[in-house]
């Protein structure tokens, strides 16, 4: 009875990556994008936004607290707070990790929605050192083509949400997704850092 949609963003990071950890920037809106009418265009939005967050002395500042705006005909309503879990570090500066980030998921719409933001896994499957040794295919292909995945132990950052499959009203049930990045138009630099103007896309993920 639920859809999750799900978008990942800086890929190939490494989750030990200190001083310099990787985080969601504070100075731009990530948007998942749902169309529910066939036209092409986003008719619900979830975005999210986030804050910088001092966190233990290793863990630096990977803990963000984030807003989750749902927008649809118009009206924006903040629907969920959150934590990000800290990256996965290590087993002595994050142990237990999974309960960290179950910790992490955020209910909204009565315990009917649910919603995430951090640190995991990279799902994808590279082989770059064949790929770059003159797009060379090592034993085969498929699951037993001997290939080394170049992304194992490499994380991403994502986003996600869990909503009703009802609560979108997608006509004759069908739905398209895609996901976008924005920031503000100008930023200036100087004692202070600030944003400001209209926000503009940067970046898009595939639909």
């Amino acid at each position: 009875g639920t859809v999750t949609i799900m978008a990942n963003v800086i890929p190939a990071e490494d989750p030990a990556a200190g001083p310099n950890w990787y985080t969601f920037s504070p100075g731009a809106r990530y948007n998942l994008k749902i169309d529910t009418s066939g036209d092409v265009k986003p008719d619900v939005i979830y975005r999210f936004q986030f804050t910088r967050k001092t966190g233990q002395l290793f863990l630096g500042d990977t803990a963000q607290p984030y807003t989750v705006t749902r927008e649809e005909k118009g009206r924006s309503t903040v629907v969920a707070h959150g934590t990000t879990p800290p990256n996965n570090i290590g087993k002595r500066s994050t142990p237990d990790y999974r309960s960290l980030v179950t910790k992490s998921i955020a209910s909204f719409d009565g315990g009917a929605a649910r919603a995430f933001a951090g640190q995991r896994d990279d799902p994808f499957f590279g082989d770059i050192g064949a790929i770059f040794d003159l797009v060379a295919i090592r034993k085969g292909t498929g699951n037993m083509g001997g290939g080394k995945d170049f992304f194992a132990g490499y994380g991403v950052h994502t986003l996600a949400v869990q909503v009703p499959i009802a609560a979108l009203r997608a006509k004759n049930g069908t739905t398209g997704v895609w996901a976008s990045v924005d920031r503000r138009k100008v930023t200036t630099r100087g004692g202070q850092t600030r944003d400001s103007g209209a926000w503009v896309q940067v970046n898009r993920l595939g639909n």
